[in-house]
């Protein structure tokens, strides 16, 4: 049984910014397609291409964060996987909808006989309390494993075997946890996932998802810096990473 005790997010694909030969930008300083493209935005606005008071794309995008005109960011998507997250995280994350788009693993299709589960962060470092929690999730793997072969029995007259496994799963998934892994494609704008990891890595958020969003932003930071850089990330209270935003709600 594979057990998750940390999250992990890959990006899968990034903005790509084709400048048009008749509104080119006098660009400064270096800068991704994600930032090109939003300071591009933010210039057509203006028909500022000539860059007046001369600023590399970072300072540009600062100014933007600064005086909340976050519409332009809305150009630039980045889609994330994020893998290592239980299914009550990921309910909690497909809450946020503007913005957003999911692909989510769907436990009607797939066989969970071998599915991975995700240690709260709450239980990590207690050997007690960690040997309890996996007896309970092995036993919940046990049951569904039992469940989907007395189902395949019970509809054994349904002649197709595919349709067969989806009604045995649909009902055997009914006895797995909350902490049973899952794997989901997010899409979101800069604007959608800015608002996403002000909320959800702050300190009154749900350690799960907070530790999922800490990593996420890390990601984007290392993407698109000029887009996330006024993001903090420290150690609170509760010994547990959070972050704080300078801008909010942009």
């Amino acid at each position: 049984m594979e057990i998750f005790r940390a999250p992990r997010v890959f990006l899968i694909a990034r903005p790509e910014f084709l400048e048009p030969e008749h509104l080119r930008v006098e660009w400064r300083g270096d800068a991704t397609a994600g930032e090109r493209l939003a300071e591009f935005a933010g210039r057509i606005c203006y028909m500022s291409q000539h860059n007046p008071a001369s600023r590399t794309t970072a300072e540009y995008l600062e100014n933007i964060k600064k005086q909340g005109h976050g519409s332009v960011l809305e150009h630039a998507v980045y889609v994330l996987l994020i893998e290592g997250i239980s299914r009550s995280c990921s309910h909690e994350l497909v809450r946020h909808r503007a913005g957003f788009g999911y692909s989510q693993l769907s436990q009607r299709y797939v066989d969970e006989s071998h599915a991975a589960f995700v240690v709260p962060p709450a239980i990590l470092g207690d050997a007690t309390l960690e040997s309890e929690w996996e007896r309970h999730v092995a036993e919940a793997q046990a049951a569904y494993v039992r469940v989907v072969e007395a189902l395949m029995q019970r509809y054994v007259w349904v002649a197709d075997k595919g349709h067969r496994r989806k009604m045995a799963r649909e009902a055997a998934r009914s006895v797995l946890p909350n902490a049973t892994e899952v794997k989901i494609v997010v899409s979101g704008n800069a604007r959608a996932w800015r608002t996403m990891l002000e909320l959800r890595c702050g300190e009154g958020a749900e350690l799960e998802i907070r530790r999922m969003a800490i990593a996420c932003l890390r990601v984007l930071q290392r993407e698109a810096p000029a887009l996330f850089s006024d993001f903090e990330i420290y150690v609170a209270d509760d010994k547990q990473e959070a972050a704080r935003v300078a801008y909010h709600k942009v």
